[in-house]
């Protein structure tokens, strides 16, 4: 197997996108010109595949899957995400108005980009859109801040997640931060936690040859609707990263489990000004990275 420097660097800027919310890893591959083959070499794991590994035809499976080139992408991304995730843990630790301002600014953008892509407003969108946003408010300001560390939850997490690839201006780690497993996630991968890695890289791959299939066949049946439920749920999230909040109850770790969002106070009035400003340079560095590639976004 031959490593392909290009490749491999889209891999790269593909995981960058991943691990930050509000950035498509998929918009970055179809801007890369390797969207269509990425998701066909998805699509080769079926019956015939798994009939060649299962009959030990090794060489000829590694072909059917696109082997060389789906493992050189991941090579890629988890060069940047490796990388990535230690200074993302230190920024939200140390300067989480920033951060999360950064964030806000990013889905926001996002939010509005993707609203290009609904081919026909009318009043089937705007339902859609009320229940997408009505469903994740609610799960958002009524379920709890913190979530299970189960490797069950764990591995459905990362199936969830990576479906998020094939979805238009929706990150894997904009699903985590619903979740509440983005951060738990970030500092496994910086303290090689390989239990909790191992469970959701399984989960990834779960998710890649199962849900990936339900969401394309999602978009290619219902567009407009499925578009609109996800521009409503990127609209409730934002309670999600909301840095003012109040704790309502705390575990016996005294780890916040239930929080309530709240306007911020006369003492955090810097703190507001470094989440708005941020906020602004989110949104206008989301809007310059894909208005530029906003035709090509539309067929994503």
């Amino acid at each position: 197997m031959k490593i392909k420097p290009d490749l491999y660097l889209k891999g790269v800027f593909m995981g960058i996108a991943e691990i930050i919310p509000g950035v498509s890893g998929g918009t970055i591959a179809f801007i890369t010109g390797i969207y269509e083959e990425l998701i066909d070499s998805i699509k080769s794991f079926n019956s015939r595949s798994l009939k060649l590994l299962l009959t030990l035809k090794f060489s000829s499976f590694w072909k059917e899957i696109n082997g060389s080139f789906l493992i050189t992408l991941i090579l890629g991304m988890l060069t940047s995400i490796l990388i990535l995730s230690r200074f993302i843990v230190y920024l939200i630790d140390d300067h989480p108005f920033k951060i999360w301002g950064f964030f806000f600014g990013l889905i926001i953008a996002s939010s509005i980009l993707i609203f290009y892509q609904i081919q026909k407003l009318g009043i089937t969108v705007f339902l859609s859109f009320v229940i997408g946003l009505s469903i994740s408010s609610y799960i958002v300001l009524q379920a709890p801040s913190s979530t299970p560390n189960t490797n069950f939850f764990i591995f459905i997490s990362g199936a969830i997640a990576i479906s998020a690839m094939i979805l238009p201006g929706i990150s894997g780690s904009f699903i985590l931060v619903f979740l509440s497993k983005y951060e738990f996630i970030l500092k496994a991968l910086n303290s090689f936690d390989t239990a909790v890695i191992s469970i959701f890289l399984l989960g990834c791959i779960v998710g890649l040859v199962t849900f990936s299939r339900v969401f394309s066949y999602l978009f290619k049946k219902y567009n407009d609707v499925v578009i609109s439920v996800l521009i409503g749920f990127l609209f409730g999230s934002l309670f999600k990263i909301w840095p003012f909040y109040e704790v309502l109850e705390y575990n016996s770790a005294n780890e916040p489990i239930y929080t309530s969002p709240i306007l911020p106070t006369a003492n955090q009035s810097n703190d507001l000004v470094f989440f708005f400003t941020f906020g602004v340079i989110g949104f206008v560095s989301m809007w310059l990275l894909e208005k530029k590639f906003i035709g090509l976004n539309k067929e994503i």
